[in-house]
């Protein structure tokens, strides 16, 4: 019976220490200089960032975040200040967690342009057409290809 409680004691102890690690945590980027090149953040360093496009001008907030099926950040929601949504691909941003703003590589006009909704009325992200149309806006083209450029398995052309 002994031989059988050492493991599981042993693991309880390995996630022990992972939870009091992850508890005490502050709201710094989670190791910064990751092997893979990529910053880490907590949602709510990105939740509540101001968003600003081409010439500095601010837009909104970050309002949620939505996530592919692998759990990496797909869009930022934007709430504008008539209280539109506006969904934004996280490819189009530059995050700065230090002052906490997403920069968005888009010119005031095109932004006007892209479709608001309201959260009685959540477009479906995952839909091809929705995803094409969105990424159209910001100059992005979708597709497993560039998702896997961005993830570093595939070395861009």
């Amino acid at each position: 019976m002994k031989k059988r409680l050492r493991p599981v004691l042993a693991v309880a102890a390995v996630l022990a220490i992972a939870a009091a690690g992850y508890l005490s945590a502050d709201d710094k980027p989670l190791n910064p200089s990751n092997p893979d090149g990529r910053p880490h953040y907590r949602a709510k360093q990105i939740i509540g960032a101001k968003v600003q496009i081409q010439g500095d001008s601010q837009v909104g907030t970050v309002d949620d975040i939505v996530l592919d099926d692998f759990g990496n950040v797909d869009y930022l929601i934007v709430v504008n200040s008539e209280n539109q949504l506006v969904t934004v691909p996280w490819d189009a941003t530059a995050f700065n967690v230090e002052k906490r703003v997403a920069v968005v590589h888009i010119t005031p006009e095109k932004y006007r342009a892209v479709p608001t909704y309201s959260v009685q009325q959540y477009p479906v992200f995952s839909t091809p057409a929705y995803r094409t149309q969105v990424y159209k806006y910001y100059g992005l083209t979708p597709g497993e290809q560039r998702r896997m450029i961005r993830r570093g398995a595939v070395l861009a052309p």
